[in-house]
């Protein structure tokens, strides 16, 4: 809703006349959208799966070994692991404003994997890159699609759908959180599911799969691309939109954020959420499928779960590894 400001000018003469009051005329305030937004969306082709997003490559054997002249034992050599995060994924990778550490459940997996190259020498051994949702997949090839080179990381956690669109640009791990699309909404809200948003805006990352499915939705909602999830937010907050749609993961950290958000709805997309590594390193993706597999194991996972993830996500469960035939 646009205010409209009256703006009294008093003109006082010089001589003590008595002031002159000019009519108030209406100055409309200025809607200020994040950068990036797209409002509606431009939305990406979509491209049909052709494979098992999920299967990646089995973890060395044995378990933890790292062999000489391994993509490992040159992160070993440069004394530290260079991991891609979200910028402002809160639960999953945020930094704590108190401390200035980052924090969350893929920064806590960044740290399981640095442990495993390092010892208990990793939390120095470790940078992390916050990076826009567009920018994951140049920071693992070390350029863009254009050919432009940019800082190259060795990994990005952020909260990542495995496709077969994107397994042909970067390498992925094993899966590790399943996540599923739903929608967040205002307490006051009465949809209920994607389903009733038609005609409403919904808001996703301008670069991730949800946009396309809020895209393909009936009845068509007017979908709406940011940068990030938290430009999505930001624009509920303000009243701007109506909706953020996205996967449960992000969502929690979302609503965590904001009590007068809630997360509503059946998932209604399956999307596996994996580690982004090179293509050229197959090595380090099997030396982090099986830290991955004794994270899950050990009973760390379902530890990290609940502390980030609960109350937002009920009943999360660790999802079982698949590993490509070879």
């Amino acid at each position: 809703m646009k205010r409209v400001i009256a703006v009294v000018a008093v003109l006082l003469s010089s001589c003590g006349a008595d002031p002159v009051v000019v009519p108030a005329r209406p100055v409309p305030s200025v809607t200020v959208l994040p950068s990036g937004v797209q409002m509606p969306a431009v939305i990406p082709d979509a491209v049909p799966e052709t494979c098992n997003p999920k299967a990646s490559l089995r973890p060395l054997e044995p378990a933890g070994v790292i062999p000489p002249d391994s993509t490992m034992a040159r992160i070993q050599e440069r004394r530290r692991l260079v991991v891609g995060v979200g910028s402002s994924a809160y639960r999953l990778s945020h930094r704590n404003p108190l401390t200035g550490r980052i924090e969350g459940f893929e920064a806590d997996i960044a740290r399981e994997i640095a442990k495993a190259i390092f010892g208990d020498d990793q939390e120095s051994r470790i940078q992390f890159r916050a990076l826009n949702a567009a920018d994951r997949i140049a920071a693992v090839r070390g350029v863009t699609d254009n050919g432009e080179p940019v800082e190259k990381v060795d990994m990005v956690l952020a909260a990542m759908t495995m496709t077969c669109e994107r397994w042909q640009k970067v390498a992925f791990s094993a899966e590790y959180f399943s996540a599923g699309q739903q929608i967040l909404v205002p307490h006051g809200s009465s949809a209920q599911s994607l389903a009733d948003l038609g005609g409403k805006k919904v808001c996703a990352s301008a670069t991730s799969t949800n946009i396309r499915i809020i895209a393909q939705s009936r009845p068509a909602p007017i979908p709406v691309a940011a940068a990030n999830t938290s430009d999505c937010l930001l624009l509920l907050q303000q009243g701007q939109i109506d909706a953020v749609s996205t996967g449960d993961v992000i969502l929690a950290g979302l609503a965590a954020q904001d009590p007068a958000m809630e997360i509503r709805g059946p998932r209604f997309t399956d999307e596996p959420t994996g580690i982004a590594m090179s293509l050229d390193a197959p090595d380090l993706v099997r030396f982090v499928n099986g830290v991955l597999a004794e994270f899950i194991r050990g009973g760390k996972w379902k530890y990290l779960e609940t502390l980030w993830f609960s109350p937002q996500i009920a009943d999360a469960v660790p999802p079982t590894p698949q590993y490509r035939s070879e």
